[in-house]
């Protein structure tokens, strides 16, 4: 075996046992493990910690130096938990995983949006538990998502197994993942998106998102544009002490169905913008949001 695969196959077979592992805690004891490694990576230099001390910095510039800070170490306790909750939201029955939702506001805007039979895309920052989002309303509402394998493609079966068991249909992100989004939405049926992740280039324009200008993904609003669907935001904030967590229905802002796209897509990063308001410190701040930036312009990082 060559050096390179006994590496791969190294890691590969820790990353599966670490995964174990996380899922036979408790959920009080697996985010205590993961405060514990974001308070570690807080106290080092990193990429995580580097990239959202400029994000917070440059989109919440009212707040003072010491909020900052404590912002920055908040979010990479909220990543540690990330990474030890995967175990849990990959492997847990689904009974376990819906048992730890403690409370759910804003349902009511899932059901007006369905009863309108155009279908409904949830639209799911990388705020708290998105994985738990997903399992959530898929496990109540028809739906489909995208699906990109993870690079280490010895956790496939692991992800894939865990993301559908509760009745999600994944889809490649290409077009015929589109196609199929197309499809889901114009039978009444639900999709969800990540709509804060950077897109390919040519597949977005540059909107603001906290002032500043995002090269922003446009598949969300030509979807609308295409389907008359309705919009719902989603996050699932965790709730201290690892005691569960507390789902977030959220109606998307006036202009998301606006035919200029600018607008639309506009609405779409305020929509995201609302829900870190309610839990900024649950945002994963360390994503290169503005990594792309207009023609003309120095690099934000």
């Amino acid at each position: 075996m060559s050096k390179p695969a006994f590496k791969y196959r190294f890691r590969a077979y820790i990353t599966r046992g670490l995964l174990r592992l996380f899922a036979l805690l408790p959920l009080s004891l697996n985010h205590m493990l993961g405060s514990a490694i974001g308070r570690l990576a807080y106290r080092i230099n990193n990429d995580l910690k580097y990239s959202a001390s400029i994000n917070i910095q440059r989109c919440l510039p009212q707040l003072s130096q010491q909020q900052q800070q404590q912002l920055n170490k908040a979010q990479l306790i909220g990543t540690g938990k990330t990474f030890t909750e995967a175990g849990a939201m990959w492997l847990w029955s689904g009974k376990r995983i819906l048992n730890s939702i403690k409370e759910i506001s804003g349902e009511e805007h899932v059901e007006i949006a369905l009863s309108k039979g155009k279908g409904v895309i949830f639209a799911m920052p990388h705020m708290g538990s998105w994985e738990l989002v997903s399992l959530y309303c898929s496990n109540k509402y028809p739906m489909t998502t995208l699906y990109r394998p993870p690079d280490m493609q010895a956790l496939e079966k692991i992800v894939r197994t865990g993301r559908e068991r509760l009745g999600a249909t994944l889809v490649p992100t290409d077009n015929r993942g589109v196609k199929a989004l197309l499809k889901a939405l114009n039978s009444g049926e639900t999709i969800g998106i990540l709509p804060d992740q950077e897109p390919g280039k040519g597949q977005g324009v540059f909107a603001p998102f906290f002032g500043i200008p995002a090269y922003s993904m446009s598949l969300l609003s030509r979807l609308v544009q295409k389907t008359s669907a309705e919009v719902v935001f989603a996050f699932a904030e965790r709730l201290p002490f690892g005691q569960g967590y507390h789902l977030h229905f959220l109606p998307a802002p006036e202009g998301i169905r606006d035919k200029e796209m600018d607008h639309a897509i506009s609405a779409v990063n305020l929509g995201v913008q609302r829900c870190i308001e309610q839990c900024p410190g649950q945002y994963q701040w360390g994503y290169r949001r503005f990594k792309t930036r207009p023609e003309g312009e120095g690099k934000f990082y």
